[in-house]
């Protein structure tokens, strides 16, 4: 069973609502204008798989990097 507070509780204590959703992963209902509002912590994707390849990024060993000459490229 989830707790049920009024809109203007939880307004007064929504970082420590927010904090307890997230550590004990309950629930939480808000009443607010005679409907149920719900507050529940859903698991997210791992921030790493939303990376997109980039193809024309350098592929090589970085060692070979190091003997590029590079001064044709560079300005003053």
């Amino acid at each position: 069973m989830s707790e049920r507070y009024t809109a203007s509780r939880l307004r007064t204590d929504l970082y420590r609502v927010l904090d307890r959703v997230l550590e004990t992963g309950r629930a939480v209902e808000i009443e607010r204008r005679g409907r149920i509002l719900r507050i529940e912590a859903v698991e997210g994707e791992d921030r790493l798989s939303r990376l997109k390849p980039h193809p024309e990024a350098v592929r090589d060993e970085l060692e070979s990097l190091v003997s590029v000459d590079w001064s044709g490229e560079w300005r003053p």
